[in-house]
């Protein structure tokens, strides 16, 4: 991000409405934090954006550690800063651009009460995918029907054949705003979350060309085919380079908690574009949200579980969304062949409707 102290007015205006939506009052306390010199043209537009609704707004900016492996998470430049913990614990609001996710600081934020909104993504994204009441209803419906389910099944007409165990772990939902006490959102989102129990995830995963490695910002060009038993990956096979790469990098982490299954749901961004890491030129800025989001990917993830309550803080996170499955909910049908199909969350509501099934593509 460019590092100019110029206030981008399209970018103020961009962030007035956010903050419109995360409710933001006059006279609350909003902190915005950085490191070093990334993202000061957001905080400036930030710090903009809150004063003109009358909030007290105010920039914590630390150095970040270079030596952090890339992919690594729960750690970051705020860690171990107990005084700056216990000053942005008072605050109403934390907007985070350094990456606090699956932290011991971002869960004593949330517990505190502090509603916090992580940012990564260049403007296009934000705009492209700027959250709106109809996908929070959405996303919350999601929230609401996965809540009571106790068994999860995946399949695809590749070979994937898993089953998880819920009722442990509590249901998240992302939709692109924080207006709640305690609530972490992700600007721009659209999914919704759970964990199963522990130990109860067993069966086939079978990932194909065009399923997404988030932290390497690829596609897949050759299957992957992961074991699962009893809540962790035990085997992972395939003869391209995919296989190779996936088991070599979570290998260098060295922690078997690697491995464990992590959270599991499915997209429901209808602006969201599962090809966008193809299509933009601005590869080297763009993160991940697309990915995430994109209307009926089911979201299968390694790694920790913090986040979620558990105690799995694992270095080593895997988001990888799949294309083409089918998902069943206590039997019930959410999504078949990548496509969002239960009458309650299959109105799009969107000029362009999402094109993400599989049903007639050849593979």
């Amino acid at each position: 991000m460019t590092t100019s102290s110029a206030v981008d007015f399209d970018l103020v205006e961009l962030f007035l409405e956010e903050l419109r939506l995360c409710k933001v009052q006059e006279g609350e306390r909003i902190a915005v934090l950085n490191a070093g010199t990334e993202w000061t043209d957001y905080v400036q537009a930030l710090l903009k954006a809150a004063h003109r609704l009358g909030a007290q707004a105010f920039n914590v900016n630390v150095q970040r550690d270079q030596s952090l492996q890339t992919g690594v998470q729960g750690r970051h430049p705020f860690t171990g800063h107990d005084l700056l913990l216990d000053m942005l614990k008072r605050c109403d609001m934390v907007i985070d651009l350094v990456g606090l996710l699956f932290s011991r600081e971002q869960l004593e934020m949330q517990k505190a009460g502090v509603r916090v909104l992580r940012i990564m993504e260049p403007p296009h994204v934000l705009r492209a995918m700027f959250p709106t009441p109809e996908l929070a209803k959405r996303v919350e419906r999601a929230r609401e029907i996965l809540i009571p389910a106790r068994h999860m099944h995946i399949t695809s007409r590749y070979g994937t054949d898993i089953t998880y165990e819920l009722g442990q772990y509590p249901v998240m939902s992302e939709y692109g705003f924080t207006d709640e006490p305690g609530r972490w959102d992700n600007f721009p989102s659209g999914f919704v979350f759970t964990q199963a129990t522990d130990g109860a995830v067993n069966g086939t995963v079978v990932l194909r060309a065009g399923d997404i490695l988030t932290a390497f910002k690829r596609y897949l060009q050759s299957d992957v085919v992961l074991t699962v038993e009893r809540g962790s990956v035990t085997k992972i096979e395939g003869s391209g380079m995919d296989a190779d790469l996936l088991r070599t990098y979570m290998a260098g982490f060295d922690d078997n908690r690697a491995y464990a299954i992590s959270h599991i749901g499915w997209g429901l961004n209808d602006a969201a574009r599962w090809y966008h890491f193809e299509a933009t030129r601005h590869l080297h800025q763009e993160h991940v949200m697309n990915a995430l989001s994109f209307y009926g990917n089911v979201l299968f993830s390694l790694g920790p579980n913090v986040e979620l309550g558990g105690d799995n803080d694992t270095a080593c996170h895997m988001d990888i969304p799949m294309r083409g499955c089918s998902l069943t909910l206590d039997g019930v049908e959410i999504v078949r062949d990548g496509d969002v199909v239960h009458p309650e969350l299959s109105e799009k509501g969107a000029v362009n409707p999402p094109r993400t099934s599989l049903s007639n593509w050849p593979r």
